[in-house]
């Protein structure tokens, strides 16, 4: 009843629920056919509304990503630790960075459920901010009153050489590099992006990551956006709108590895078993196809730009392969590690890549 009087009074339209499988509790196990959720999925009204759930809560048992219910969206932790490790290089290769990218089917598909299931993150009103992920190796939450005892230790977290603000022009220019190729991953991902207020502009907490109890300038949001951490603002605003204008980079149904997509190494080969399965693997390429991946109103193809996608977390450059046979010409989009040239790139040309670092090209053709 309560639920209903928010949405059909108050106009929400929808709910997130906190450590959601206490609702599923049917004595001391998990039911997740219990009364609940079967009331909510036969009521009229909320079966209507967004319904997203944090699919874990502090049991083993109450573990649940992958496993609600149709209607329902569950935050994805799989994505935010995928994320953070192949950034901070310590994901062990490739191989789960494109199932995350790809709308994690292998979480969803099996339940017959579509990519929309999937609320991908980075950050979250829990942790760290994306600034502080790439700021901090150790969290500061002394100022919480609990000797620094309170809030995750597993954050997973890069400083990129100095724990905490520093000067080095170095380190802060990887830093910005760090935290634009995570939320480039994040808003180009399958699936539904969840971006923390203040993210995109470079909101810091100092370290803490447990402020809930901060009511002062710990927690607040500054409306002021500081020059040096535009670059984020900048890059979201473009990123959400190719998303929004290109069906390539906003699928509805998670990529079966059909030919709307096809898997790179930096020299222009498909990935092969054996690259997929190196853990020394740290380059990574995707290119979308643009061709008839639907139909329209009318039944006909429904065409698009493509897109090469290059992700590189290793330590060092890396010349990747612009395929020769994909397009007339190249176009740099986004590239974390330089400004754009609007120059035209030659397919079957090269380009070279600065040690992390996210790029995306459009391929052009006629």
């Amino acid at each position: 009843d309560s639920l209903r009087y928010w949405v059909e009074e108050m106009h929400v339209d929808g709910f997130r629920f906190d450590l959601a499988p206490a609702l599923t509790r049917n004595g001391p196990h998990v039911d997740l056919n219990g009364p609940f959720l079967a009331a909510v999925h036969q009521d009229p009204v909320l079966r209507e509304v967004k319904l997203i759930a944090e699919p874990w809560d502090a049991t083993g048992e109450g573990y649940l990503v992958g496993r609600f219910p149709p209607l329902w969206c569950e935050w994805n932790d799989r994505f935010r630790d995928t994320v953070r490790d192949f950034w901070r290089g310590r994901a062990g290769g490739v191989r789960e960075l494109a199932s995350r990218f790809s709308g994690s089917r292998d979480l969803y598909a099996v339940e017959g459920r579509l990519p929309l299931a999937s609320v991908n993150f980075v950050t979250a009103h829990d942790g760290y901010t994306l600034r502080d992920l790439v700021t901090y190796d150790e969290k500061r939450n002394h100022a919480n009153g609990e000797h620094n005892r309170d809030g995750t230790d597993d954050n997973r977290s890069w400083s990129c050489g100095v724990d905490g603000e520093t000067d080095d022009g170095a380190v802060i220019a990887l830093r910005h590099r760090q935290a634009a190729n995570m939320l480039s991953t994040l808003l180009l991902s399958t699936g539904v992006p969840m971006l923390t207020a203040g993210d995109e502009r470079g909101r810091t907490q100092a370290g803490n990551n447990n402020a809930f109890c901060q009511d002062n300038e710990t927690s607040w949001m500054s409306w002021r956006l500081d020059p040096e951490w535009r670059h984020l603002y900048d890059l979201s605003r473009t990123l959400l709108r190719l998303r929004s204008e290109h069906r390539a980079l906003n699928q509805p149904r998670a990529s079966a590895g059909h030919q709307d997509v096809t898997w790179l190494q930096p020299s222009g080969h498909e990935m092969t078993e054996a690259a997929w399965h190196d853990p020394q693997t740290t380059t990574l390429g995707v290119f979308l196809t643009g061709d008839p991946i639907g139909v329209d109103a009318w039944g006909d193809g429904c065409r698009d730009t493509s897109f090469l996608l290059w992700w590189h977390a290793g330590a060092h450059p890396v010349d990747v392969l612009l395929p020769a046979s994909r397009a007339d010409h190249y176009l740099e989009v986004v590239r974390t590690d330089a400004v754009l040239t609007g120059e035209k790139l030659e397919p079957g040309g090269t380009v070279s890549l600065l040690d992390r670092t996210f790029a995306m090209f459009a391929a052009v053709s006629g």
